[in-house]
């Protein structure tokens, strides 16, 4: 299993689609924390977008698991970059 940051960057004229899908958006991380596969999300404090990281087999199947976010199906994220992050240090380095 591999460790993914991904970077949700957000349009400010779809603030609307966002609080309208944010209920159904972390409930669907909510579930996906309990399976192991979000270790940790959260909006940047600016607005502009949010930070993720998931636990995922293969970067074809986290495209896959984000393309399924509420937000992603709603159209309220205007770009995703996704890395592979190898943690060396700190609470999340032994799950690699």
């Amino acid at each position: 299993m591999s460790i993914f940051a991904v970077e949700y960057v957000y349009n400010p004229d779809h603030d609307h689609l966002r609080a309208e899908h944010r209920p159904a958006h972390r409930q669907w991380l909510e579930g996906l924390v309990g399976d192991g596969r979000v270790l940790a999300s959260g909006p940047f404090a600016d607005g502009t977008g949010a930070l993720l990281l998931f636990a995922s087999a293969t970067e074809a199947d986290l495209n896959q698991l984000v393309s399924e976010d509420p937000f992603a199906q709603a159209g309220a994220i205007s770009a995703v970059k996704t890395t592979a992050w190898n943690p060396v240090i700190g609470t999340f380095r032994d799950l690699v």
